[in-house]
């Protein structure tokens, strides 16, 4: 489960910086950012420390999922994936090529689904481990003593 969800942050951040980059192709967003501005915002030392930690949040996930306890884990991740997906339709709207950005939305919240959904459904107990039943023991036990024969 943790590698399926540090997967999913992963590709979720993989698509968010492709459609960002890409983004930079579309008429006039270059001269936009050389004056200062991305899409109505204007460019600043808040605007980029406002943006850094927005996207700090899900790289951050991809480490989290593979080193919480699995409780914390999954709240972690269920918290955060919801957070998200106002986050991520957000990005639609300044994107002038809808299809484009629609698209790069659509998958980004294929993503946080499924990370809701692997975290919903995560077992919220472990197995445990049974001890070896009688039956096993006293071959486990003939082969113990040939080994330390």
């Amino acid at each position: 489960m943790q590698a399926k969800l540090a997967a999913a942050w992963t590709s979720f951040m993989f698509l968010y910086v492709y459609v960002d980059v890409l983004g930079f192709y579309t008429p006039g967003m270059v001269e936009d950012i050389l004056d200062g501005k991305v899409y109505e915002f204007d460019l600043s030392q808040t605007f980029s420390v406002a943006a850094l930690t927005a996207l700090a949040v899900p790289i951050f996930m991809v480490v989290l999922s593979t080193t919480l306890p699995a409780r914390v884990n999954r709240t972690t991740n269920l918290v955060v994936a919801a957070l998200y997906v106002p986050f991520t339709v957000f990005n639609i709207a300044g994107g002038f090529y809808l299809y484009f950005y629609g698209l790069g939305v659509v998958l980004e919240l294929v993503l946080l689904a499924l990370v809701l959904r692997w975290a919903w459904t995560w077992p919220r107990t472990a197995p445990t481990a049974t001890p070896p039943s009688r039956a096993t023991r006293p071959a486990r036990d003939a082969v113990r003593a040939r080994q330390q024969a």
